[in-house]
């Protein structure tokens, strides 16, 4: 009798727990996502979540990897001043960023250690976008949003926020075709190795090239998005296999054009990021040469990400995937004060609102912010 009801009670603890995980999951349900204009799906395929409502506030983590470099640094503090934002600070009762390098593992670590904690949802920069399939099972089966921007993850048991970054690529290597028509010699300067982001706008760019049908000559680097990594990186490739005919360059793009102006190497087309300092450059030696693009998205969409993630965990209606729009400026149309601004600094990103999100943010707002763990 007594093993019977042991039994019994096994069972039964067994069923509610199998009943909270699947309660948990997200329901698939028909769009359009509660902000249509904010939350875009990323294709007409893509399928729309609903997850059960849950009474806030709530604890949300921001578990990054790579820190070393500018836009890093600013996406953490961009992602402390939209958390600090009265709106949202009320809606939260914790939040907490931390910062585990290029070590895959440690990040995975950190996500695992937020749900035995646990948060109610985590925002993620991946390290690698098919290293996490454990920990996504981890976070669903626990009914915790886990929400992938910028670098992304390859499943659809998370939500990924993020732009065409393929697409970027595309727009890089059309913008040197436009003005190198023949082919030539490239100089591109990567991100960091392994990331979604450096894959895609690296297909991207060669796509292009290799269906132009021109002969394309691409001495590859690698600048972590950094710009003394980059600049030092351009200045080797400049000494050893240039002069080149156009570059493109996924961030540290600032470095780069000064290792060209260091090395004397004429002004040439240029396909790059959204750095003040880079737009600096491309305004003041348009006449010279330096004919460029400048496109991407600002860390600021790591707000967008925290906000869709609040907004999952309030039981509105999300895309599995959200596309953002790119910052676009384009040689001759670089205005002062509106595409860049003297007065801040070069490593600025500049391109950090999202008006369709109501999310907008003032250099100082978001400088004031440390880049440490908290």
């Amino acid at each position: 009798m007594i093993k019977s009801l042991v039994g019994g009670i096994v069972a039964a603890t067994a069923f509610v727990m199998l009943s909270s995980s699947a309660l948990a999951e997200p329901e698939i349900v028909t769009g359009p996502s509660a902000e249509p204009d904010c939350f875009a799906p990323w294709a007409a395929d893509t399928q729309f979540f609903k997850f059960p409502k849950k009474e806030g506030p709530y604890r949300v983590a921001l578990a990054n990897g790579y820190i070393a470099n500018t836009w890093r640094i600013q996406m953490v503090q961009t992602a402390k001043a939209y958390a600090a934002q009265p709106e949202v600070a009320a809606k939260l009762k914790e939040f907490k960023v931390v910062s585990t390098g290029e070590d895959v593992p440690a990040q995975i670590s950190a996500i695992n250690n937020f749900i035995d904690s646990g948060y109610d949802a985590i925002v993620v920069n991946a390290q690698n976008p098919t290293a996490f399939g454990p920990v996504i099972k981890r976070a669903k089966e626990a009914g915790v949003v886990l929400v992938a921007f910028d670098n992304i993850l390859d499943t659809k048991d998370a939500i990924n926020v993020n732009v065409d970054q393929k697409g970027l690529g595309e727009l890089w290597g059309n913008w040197l075709i436009k003005h190198i028509p023949n082919g030539g010699k490239i100089l591109e300067v990567r991100g960091v190795a392994g990331t979604s982001v450096d894959t895609d706008r690296h297909n991207g760019i060669h796509e292009v090239f290799d269906a132009s049908g021109k002969k394309w000559e691409v001495t590859e680097v690698i600048g972590k998005w950094d710009d003394g990594v980059a600049q030092k990186a351009s200045a080797d490739a400049i000494a050893t296999n240039g002069p080149f005919d156009g570059v493109t360059g996924q961030g540290g793009d600032t470095g780069i054009v000064q290792a060209m102006i260091d090395a004397k190497h004429p002004f040439v087309p240029f396909g790059g990021e959204t750095e003040n300092g880079f737009r600096k450059f491309c305004a003041k030696f348009a006449a010279d040469g330096l004919k460029c693009s400048s496109a991407g998205t600002g860390p600021a969409q790591v707000a967008v990400a925290i906000k869709t993630a609040i907004a999952a965990l309030e039981g509105q209606v999300v895309p599995q995937a959200v596309k953002l729009p790119l910052a676009i400026v384009e040689d001759p149309n670089f205005k002062e004060g509106e595409d860049y601004f003297p007065d801040q600094s070069d490593n600025f990103f500049v391109g950090n609102s999202f008006p369709t999100c109501g999310i907008n943010f003032t250099a100082q707002e978001i400088m004031g912010q440390s880049k440490e763990n908290q």
